[in-house]
């Protein structure tokens, strides 16, 4: 994993960065050091602050296990020319289902607009929804094959954008042209494997 660096404030030197190596870390700190971050994204009140950090220590073993092996075994590690692992596929397809099913019937549960039944996101809600919004790489039909059962968690990812617009379109706008991109080069390699049997086809009835 990458370090990060995170400044303390906007007019701080490169000199006084704070290096951070993991998101929900950095999640934390940067709702804890700006004072004008409003207290639903990290709750002061320690109970309730308490049940997300609950939420994203599930998300390490959990949600980011299943979509991020997910992803990386059948779309980045073809793309990059990496060897896959059939098995891994497998194991991450069973967990992302479990995932999302837990999220729904516990977190979501009751017809919650975010997680944990708060009228307003947190960072739990920030990581998961970013977490998921990764299946976006395989493509609609594989996308809607895992979410497309669970109506309350698109819901909740569409509250969620629609809280954090613009910036939500912006953080994920890397993430769809690397989609766009795939896509493309699927569509360019589906062309190439067509053309043998087409000219094998005009061949023979020469």
């Amino acid at each position: 994993m990458q370090p990060t660096k995170v400044y303390a404030d906007r007019r701080s030197q490169p000199s006084r960065a704070v290096i951070i190596f993991c998101s929900h870390a950095i999640l934390r700190y940067l709702a804890s050091v700006f004072p004008g971050v409003a207290d639903h994204w990290y709750p002061a009140d320690l109970f309730t602050r308490a049940k997300i950090e609950s939420i994203l220590d599930w998300h390490h073993s959990n949600l980011r296990r299943g979509a991020a092996t997910l992803v990386m075994h059948t779309a980045l590690a073809p793309f990059l020319g990496l060897r896959t692992s059939p098995e891994a596929v497998k194991q991450a397809e069973k967990l992302l289902m479990q995932s999302l099913g837990t999220i729904e019937s516990v977190w979501l549960n009751g017809g919650a607009k975010f997680l944990l039944g708060s009228p307003q996101p947190s960072i739990a809600d920030l990581s998961l929804v970013c977490e998921i919004m990764q299946l976006e790489i395989l493509g609609d039909d594989v996308r809607d094959r895992f979410l497309g059962a669970h109506e309350k968690i698109l819901i909740w990812m569409d509250n969620v954008k629609r809280a954090t617009s613009p910036h939500f379109e912006e953080a994920h706008e890397l993430l769809f042209q690397v989609k766009a991109r795939m896509l493309s080069n699927n569509a360019a390699a589906a062309n190439q494997a067509s053309e043998p049997s087409t000219k094998h086809k005009i061949a023979s009835k020469l």
